[in-house]
């Protein structure tokens, strides 16, 4: 059924989306230009793509603590690391986007919530050096294949987390003073969504960055970014079909828009 789901609402996507010939945001406009729709190859894509058919060819097997919605392809308890890489982590595509939105806006203080192998931690914290990236995941195994991870590539800026989302979430917020960018790529259920999003909302400023994973993975999370949509604080939202874009600028009029990519 998740399957099926996601297939009708990508038809949708398809019909809908527009480029930036379509867009009357002088915002979005220039976001599409120089973030969405950028070609340009940056110095970290290179090590952490290599990295990537690394672990495409690791078949160690690693036990799985899986605290979320699990996976549509496979929920086994046990998974090599290979498996992991192929499923679980973000596409290049949208990992070098999660770089270049950080550069673009120059995030300092970023929260990813589902590490996984820590490809796309490794894109977060490379695209900007002075940033502090904080990225919990619930599988102790996997979580220490992400530490191996950066350690490979001396990427010293991540403070990582292993436990669940429910019980670190608050006691890492109530360090912070403000988040400037902030991944959900963990739980993908209605609620919890919608529960970690709320969480993370009275730490967002205007220039903040939410962006939501898998936003047409199931009925329930089509759902929550709706609901995420039509929040008061929410001004511009950016579907990209796969991943969903979320901006709290004061200064603009409520829009949304479906985007090409």
């Amino acid at each position: 059924m998740k399957k099926l789901h996601s297939l009708i609402y990508y038809l949708i996507y398809r019909f809908k989306s527009t480029n930036e010939h379509g867009v009357h945001s002088p915002f979005v406009f220039e976001l599409l230009n120089q973030v969405i729709y950028n070609r340009t190859t940056y110095y970290a894509y290179e090590q952490i793509e290599a990295m990537r058919e690394s672990l495409l060819k690791n078949n160690k097997i690693l036990n799985i603590n899986d605290l979320g919605a699990g996976s549509t392809k496979n929920n086994s308890l046990q998974k090599s690391i290979k498996t992991i890489a192929k499923q679980a982590a973000k596409p290049k595509k949208y990992g070098q986007l999660l770089f270049r939105l950080v550069n673009y806006f120059q995030a300092e203080t970023i929260l990813e919530l589902g590490t996984s192998l820590g490809i796309s931690t490794c894109y977060l914290a490379s695209a900007n050096s002075n940033a502090k990236v904080i990225s919990i995941e619930g599988s102790s195994e996997i979580a220490e294949t992400a530490k191996n991870n950066f350690k490979t590539l001396n990427i010293n800026n991540i403070k990582h987390i292993t436990g669940n989302f429910d019980e670190q979430l608050p006691l890492l917020l109530n360090e912070q003073k403000t988040l400037d960018f902030v991944f959900f790529d963990g739980n993908h259920q209605k609620e919890a969504t919608l529960n970690y999003f709320k969480q993370c909302l009275p730490l967002a400023n205007d220039k903040s960055v939410f962006v939501f994973d898998d936003i047409y993975w199931s009925k329930g999370m089509t759902e929550a970014w709706a609901e995420i949509k039509q929040h008061p604080r929410v001004s511009v939202t950016i579907d990209l079909f796969f991943i969903g874009i979320v901006f709290f600028r004061k200064e603009q009029a409520k829009q949304h828009f479906v985007i090409k990519f």
